[in-house]
């Protein structure tokens, strides 16, 4: 599982079922409040800043199945995350509220097996992304239902990704059942980079012009990079059986085309030389997960929290997904929530051990991430959410710490712990 997998279990884990105080004051306001106008006591508000939330987390891991150099080598890696939302919200229409999300992420992590890249291993070993997004959302506070629209950016030193999303929502009458959807594209640009003893002895040369209109050779060629393209469509279903029990099913189709692999994974022939190669792939995948969550109150201080999801894809992968997580509240303030996950999968048709490959393979890989595998994280969450603020500070309403331990059959284990602070 890589990194950024792992920052976002300990985040999309961490938020227990609470009721907001819809009578707070928004902790920042960017406008003075409008008089009351006169069409039914509808009073409009104005664009203020309605929750921050700031997210920070550690993850390390280690293992001996590195892609970089063939199924072999060190997988020690190191991520420090940090990150921040900030939702806005406005009504300026009685029937109508808005909200505008902006976040912003960014990720160092450092790579053992990156040096790699370069026989010697005098290659960089780590490296840097930031991800901003941005979305809209409208919700009709008389029905429920919601529409908005969401713009998505990551960058890295090898990888460009651009995406954009449509969702909506819509409630039944009663407002006990929902169906949501959610539309997403992404459009990625992955850059070449070969290992150094597979790089093309032929150069280009580039070429600039100055102001004179001389041309002066030289400069640093850039280097070449190759589109990837991902279209998905998520869809949910979720229904409140009654006052202790909620279910929701849930489903995704995805599909993929483009450059699919990472051309500084090597892979290995089993013809007992040392010539190498990079990993090839097919240029289009889809996959169909399924999924089944039951959330069940056994009275004020206890939640459990279910969830199984069932996976396939057009490369032969295969898993299934349980988890379950029991948040128990100790005080009115401070909850617990010890949680476990495990993971099976089977290998994809294309995998292959370092070295067992056969050059008669149309397609090969030796990273274990298609590999056949178990594995189990679990781990506990501590959540500090004082009536009176954090600390006496009323605007920082909760304080969340998780951590987690994770563990494969390919002898694959790491770390995480996270920090997430609530502003309102």
């Amino acid at each position: 599982m890589s990194v950024i997998g792992f920052a976002f279990i300990c985040r999309l884990n961490s938020h227990a079922q609470t009721t907001q105080d819809t009578t707070r004051k928004p902790a920042f306001s960017l406008y003075t409040p409008i008089e009351q106008t006169t069409n039914g006591g509808f009073q409009p508000k104005l664009l203020s800043i309605d929750e921050i939330n700031l997210v920070a987390s550690y993850y390390s891991q280690n293992g001996d199945h590195s892609p970089v150099t063939g199924g072999i080598g060190t997988e020690k890696v190191t991520d420090i995350s940090t990150g921040i939302d900030l939702k806005m919200a406005w009504q300026l229409q009685e029937l109508h509220k808005n909200s505008l999300t902006f976040g912003f992420g960014y990720d160092h992590h450092t790579s053992a097996s990156a040096a790699y890249v370069n026989q010697s291993g005098a290659s960089k070993t780590g490296g840097s992304r930031i991800y901003p997004s941005l979305d809209w959302t409208t919700e009709n506070t008389k029905t429920g239902n919601t529409f908005g629209l969401g713009a998505y950016y990551s960058g890295e030193y090898n990888y460009q990704s651009l995406g954009f999303d449509l969702h909506f929502s819509k409630k039944t009458a009663d407002k006990n059942g929902e169906f949501s959807a959610k539309l997403q594209a992404y459009f990625d640009e992955v850059k070449l980079i070969y290992p150094s003893e597979l790089i093309p002895t032929t150069t280009t040369t580039t070429v600039i012009t100055s102001a004179s209109g001389s041309s002066v050779t030289g400069g640093k060629a850039s280097i070449p990079s190759n589109p990837r393209n991902t279209y998905s469509a998520s869809f949910a279903w979720s229904q409140i059986i009654n006052s202790r029990m909620q279910i929701a099913f849930l489903t995704d189709v995805v599909a993929q085309n483009g450059y699919l692999g990472l051309p500084f994974h090597r892979v290995f022939f089993n013809t007992n030389t040392s010539k190498d190669t990079v990993e090839k792939l097919p240029s289009s995948r889809y996959k169909l997960p399924i999924g089944f969550r039951l959330n069940y109150f056994l009275g004020d201080n206890i939640i459990i929290r279910s969830y199984y999801r069932y996976y396939m894809d057009s490369w032969g992968i295969k898993s299934n997904t349980a988890s379950i997580e029991i948040p128990v509240k100790l005080t009115p303030f401070f909850s617990v929530s010890p949680f476990y996950r495990y993971y099976n999968q089977t290998a994809a048709k294309y995998f292959a051990p370092y070295a067992m490959h056969s050059r008669a393979d149309e397609y090969y890989t030796s990273n274990y991430e298609y590999a056949q595998f178990h594995a189990g994280f679990f781990g506990v969450g501590f959540r500090f959410a004082p009536p009176k603020g954090v600390l006496g500070w009323q605007n920082l309403h909760e304080l969340e710490i998780r951590y987690g331990h994770y563990t494969q059959t390919t002898d694959l284990v790491s770390d995480v712990i996270s920090l997430n602070l609530g502003f309102k």
